[in-house]
């Protein structure tokens, strides 16, 4: 009796090593074939030969990021010809659970083309899918809205190049020191500012722009006077 329960027990033991092996397979297949043909670019809007670059470390799910996804809308508006603006993420995970995933969406998006579609979707509907239980269906939601192969779009999520992408970007802000979101480098030098006018007063410097003579960028933040930045 004893020899056909230790024989009985191999048995389970083999199938569940061959179970095992047969899931690492599976799951091995699914993530090569979600990072066939990823192919990353700078996520960069604006005029590409600038002589003005404009680089944010941002999180999808901060609230200040998303108040000046506007602002940055304004200053590439107010000047075309002479920005370029770069973005990078770095998502605070400790106070924002599904930074990540919305910026694996936005990535996936940028494989079709369609990053700042996407960039915008979210910030736009930043107070729905962050406050959901399952911000996915969101985004599905989003990238039929702009007009994404959704299927494709799925597989890109799951991706680990995307996943690698951004954690490579994360890294990088922590190397230059950053701590919160939003935060902005100007032509490669970290900015400091504690106000809005501050910001715009830094960019219309590097643009060379006499604030005398020019009207002033509109202000989508002035009825939020209390915006806190570098959350």
């Amino acid at each position: 009796m004893k020899n056909m329960k230790d024989h009985i027990w191999k048995i389970i033991g083999v199938i569940a090593v061959v179970a095992i092996g047969a899931s690492v397979v599976y799951s091995n297949s699914v993530a090569n074939k979600a990072n066939e043909g990823i192919v990353f670019t700078a996520h960069t809007k604006g005029a590409e030969d600038a002589t003005v670059t404009l680089t944010e470390y941002s999180d999808f799910q901060c609230p200040a990021c998303g108040q000046f996804a506007a602002v940055i809308k304004d200053v590439l508006a107010t000047y075309p010809n002479d920005i370029k603006f770069e973005y990078k993420h770095f998502p605070l995970v400790s106070i924002h659970p599904f930074a990540i995933p919305a910026a694996k969406a936005a990535e996936a998006a940028g494989q079709q083309g369609k990053f700042f579609e996407m960039h915008d979707k979210l910030f736009e509907n930043q107070q729905v899918w962050a406050n959901s239980v399952n911000p996915a269906t969101y985004f599905t939601s989003y990238a039929e809205e702009i007009g994404l192969d959704v299927g494709l779009f799925k597989t890109h999520m799951k991706a680990s190049r995307i996943e690698d992408k951004i954690a490579d970007e994360f890294k990088e802000a922590r190397e230059h020191g950053l701590t919160g979101t939003p935060s902005f480098f100007l032509n490669g030098t970290r900015m400091q500012f504690e106000t809005y006018e501050d910001f715009i007063g830094q960019i219309e410097a590097a643009v060379g722009v006499d604030t005398a003579a020019t009207a002033e960028v509109a202000d989508p933040a002035a009825a939020e006077p209390e915006v806190k930045f570098g959350l």
